[in-house]
């Protein structure tokens, strides 16, 4: 009943029982493990050929034979025993929530917040967990979590061909959007919104939205209003999967912009669906490349050209990518998601 990408048995056949050396085989499996899925080739092929896709179903085969990095094998593991790639205990994800008054999600309210594993998990991108429901309940928007059924997406783990495991997280999280009759989720992270609209839909009823999308039509309406200065020149980065594969562009650009006195600026050309991806796709955020590999080194370059002092993602990926690097790097420009950003210059009005 899953979309699946498959390879006909004689392929199979033949790519487990060819007579290359072993070390060449070693070689080519890590070439197809190479490829983090953000999808700029297809964008820029004449015959939009989804290599993406074709690369997940190679991967899905090695899997199935047990021909894949040592790197995901543990991510794995974690993903089965844990429901997330991080390997923490499902109790404490809620701990981003500390402080906040949210409610256990029920029919009765508006929206379902699905928190990103990362988000949930990473001590420092719960700020953006935070600062996502803050604005959301400065703006009267009725929303609730489920800290205590959720698990990851899979959108990451499937991407990487580990289709196994993505079905076993997909059905637990079907498994609750169903009993909770949820009809409306906000995402705090681009990947989660991706595989919510292009696979969870196909079997529940309900509307994705990306937070800056929610958040954008607060600020369109009026019934949030940015009003405490933050000025700085800010570089927007496009994550991937919010930009090139879901076509949201201008509403992170459209919650900057309402900000008084921040000053946006853009990486020439590279930008929008010709952004450059930070690297972190298909699990690579968990995945150790070499140097001049790592493409997180070359779009850190273009942000930095560009004069900014700050870098505004609106992608937990993105976020850790950066600020990882960065710490290696002699510069004192701060990454923060779109939604920090913006929390900063509502405090004021919570505040009055």
């Amino acid at each position: 009943n899953y979309t699946t990408y498959q390879f006909p048995d004689l392929i199979r056949l033949g790519a487990i029982l060819c007579s290359e050396e072993k070390e060449a085989i070693c070689q080519e499996t890590n070439e197809v493990f190479r490829c983090v899925g953000c999808d700029s080739c297809f964008y820029e092929c004449p015959r939009k050929v989804n290599i993406s896709n074709i690369l997940r179903s190679a991967r899905r085969i090695m899997i199935d034979f047990g021909s894949y990095p040592q790197e995901l094998k543990s991510l794995f593991l974690r993903l089965n025993s844990n429901g997330n790639p991080l390997g923490e205990s499902q109790d404490k994800r809620k701990e981003w929530a500390d402080g906040l008054v949210i409610p256990k999600f029920t029919e009765g309210l508006d929206y379902f917040l699905f928190v990103c594993c990362i988000t949930a998990y990473d001590a420092r991108a719960k700020s953006v967990a935070f600062s996502v429901a803050q604005t959301l309940q400065t703006a009267g928007i009725k929303f609730g979590i489920n800290s205590d059924k959720e698990v990851c997406c899979g959108e990451a783990v499937r991407r990487a061909g580990g289709e196994k495991v993505f079905i076993k997280l997909f059905e637990s999280n079907l498994k609750m959007f169903r009993d909770l009759k949820v009809k409306n989720t906000i995402t705090i992270s681009p990947h989660c919104y991706t595989i919510f609209n292009n696979e969870y839909k196909n079997y529940h009823n309900f509307q994705p939205l990306h937070y800056t999308q929610v958040v954008f039509e607060q600020i369109k309406t009026g019934r949030i209003k940015p009003r405490k200065p933050f000025n700085k020149a800010v570089v927007y980065h496009d994550p991937c999967t919010l930009g090139r594969q879901s076509g949201i562009y201008e509403e992170p650009r459209e919650i900057l912009k309402s900000i008084p006195e921040l000053k946006l600026v853009e990486v020439p050309f590279f930008n929008r669906k010709n952004s450059i991806c930070c690297g972190a796709g298909s699990m690579g955020l968990w995945r150790e490349y070499a140097n001049e590999e790592r493409l997180v080194n070359l779009r850190l370059k273009q942000l930095l050209n560009t004069g900014a002092e700050v870098i505004a993602v609106a992608c937990p990926y993105c976020l850790q990518m950066f600020e990882e690097t960065l710490k290696s790097m002699n510069t004192e420009i701060k990454v923060m998601d779109v939604s920090e950003i913006l929390w900063e210059s509502l405090k004021l009005e919570t505040d009055q």
